[in-house]
């Protein structure tokens, strides 16, 4: 009788840790369904209103930023403060226009007091960079950009197409996953895009990161029926 209690017992005491990990596997997969499902609906009580929310804002170079330049003129900046642009490192220009929008904010009497903050990202990896030193880049970039979700952690995200948002958005969606932080993921598709998604919108529409998704042709919100069609934002 002691042999086989020992004996069971000793075979419970080696189980227990493949019993623990599928036991936090089986939760963890349960919450991200939980989050997936959750996802794009509304906030409810949890956001009131009337309270401003922090905003993360991702350029990219080129269009991008001029199609987010245009998105960022319709918004309520009383309601979305204070906002955080991000950019890549080797991205100067982005900026350097999101600062002469916030500067003319700041000029006008109705945004007074709203706070802009301006950060850089390593790139995962740069135009013409071999794969095998990409590896280590890309752990550089995934570690600066948790590093910047953990200083910021934003309520919005609003990105439109650049590589940079990837991960980003992908340690957004973790930290809802984990009760950090829920941040809204607003993604806007470029106008460049008449036929099909970028790889950055496919991956988010894909995975089901984003909240809401945004194209700006009729066409693709035929072709992907959870994206939102909202026109040309370019006049």
């Amino acid at each position: 009788m002691g042999k086989n209690s020992r004996f069971c017992f000793s075979n419970l005491s080696s189980n227990l840790p493949i019993t623990c990990l599928i036991t936090f596997t089986t939760i963890f997969l349960l919450r991200v369904l939980n989050v997936i499902y959750r996802t794009g609906k509304p906030l409810g009580k949890r956001v009131s209103p009337q309270w401003p929310l922090s905003t993360l804002i991702v350029l990219g170079s080129g269009g991008h930023t001029a199609e987010m330049i245009n998105l960022l003129l319709v918004l309520r900046k009383e309601r979305f403060t204070p906002r955080f642009y991000i950019a890549a490192a080797t991205d100067n220009m982005s900026l350097q226009k999101a600062r002469v929008v916030e500067n003319s904010l700041a000029d006008s009497s109705e945004t007074k007091g709203l706070s802009a903050e301006f950060m850089q990202i390593y790139r995962s990896r740069e135009v013409g960079q071999s794969y095998v030193t990409s590896v280590w880049t890309t752990l550089v970039a995934i570690a600066h950009a948790l590093w910047l979700m953990i200083k910021i952690r934003p309520q919005v995200v609003l990105c439109n197409g650049p590589g940079t948002c990837i991960p980003l958005c992908v340690i957004a969606f973790f930290f809802k996953v984990v009760g950090i932080r829920w941040s809204s993921i607003f993604y806007v598709e470029s106008i460049a895009r008449v036929k099909r998604l970028s790889l950055s919108g496919l991956l988010l529409y894909k995975l089901r990161i984003a909240d809401q998704f945004f194209v700006q042709w009729p066409q693709l919100q035929r072709q992907y029926p959870r994206a939102h069609y909202v026109g040309c934002l370019i006049k």
